[in-house]
């Protein structure tokens, strides 16, 4: 299976060749880094990229998988974390210079269970600066670019989400945003990454990308 074709999997599809042994996590969590390494630095969506632990968290999970003792319904699949959410042994930076970039002591709740599931972290996504808009941009990481249009926005706050999910660099089943971010700025980054990214979406665009218009820069 070749590599673009692997990184554009739903989450339930990977899993399920998981289970069938066509597909391993640490050839997902590779499809999912080659096309960050290919796009990210046109798109901008990560701000910390941790490719040796997410290999390595990758090789587990394929052991286990091998075992038929998986720790939960993720485990090896390839996710991210927004920057405004504790990640052990990562900064959190909230896309802002004020901040530090010492690492994080402890998981947030959301990230524990998600590693608890065997959910193969990649890196960190970009934010706007204490995640405080509906675009994506700040002073500490710069722009991030709409994958269907880079002259245009992702929305945000979760912009370097929504193009991770749409350009198919991860699978999105980070933990969801806090009930208190307006519905506005989540309905502009979300509906971007909701449908199934496409092979040609870094590199061009197609009918439904108009749908993206409204957040033009």
């Amino acid at each position: 299976m070749a590599m673009d074709d692997v990184a554009l999997l739903s989450a339930t599809e990977m899993v399920a060749r998981f289970q069938d042994r066509s597909l391993s996590p640490v050839e997902a969590t590779k499809a999912a880094l080659e096309r960050i390494d290919r796009h990210d630095g046109t798109f901008n969506g990560y701000c910390l990229v941790d490719a040796d632990g997410a290999v390595a968290s990758a090789r587990n999970s394929e052991a286990r998988w091998q075992k038929g003792t998986p720790l939960g319904p993720v485990d090896g699949v390839p996710t991210s974390v927004k920057d405004l959410v504790l990640a052990k042994g990562w900064p959190t930076r909230r896309g802002s210079k004020t901040t530090t970039a010492d690492p994080a002591p402890e998981d947030a709740p959301s990230v524990a269970r998600l590693r608890e599931a065997g959910a193969v972290l990649l890196g960190k996504t970009t934010t706007p600066e204490f995640g405080w808009k509906g675009v994506t941009d700040g002073p500490l990481t710069g722009i991030t670019r709409n994958p269907w249009d880079p002259n245009r926005t992702p929305g945000g706050s979760s912009g370097g989400a929504a193009v991770a999910a749409a350009s198919g660099w991860e699978r999105s089943i980070s933990a969801p945003m806090a009930a208190a971010r307006s519905a506005f700025r989540r309905a502009s980054a979300e509906f971007l990454g909701s449908r199934r990214a496409s092979a040609a979406s870094p590199s061009g665009r197609q009918a439904h990308s108009r749908r993206c218009r409204i957040w033009g820069r």
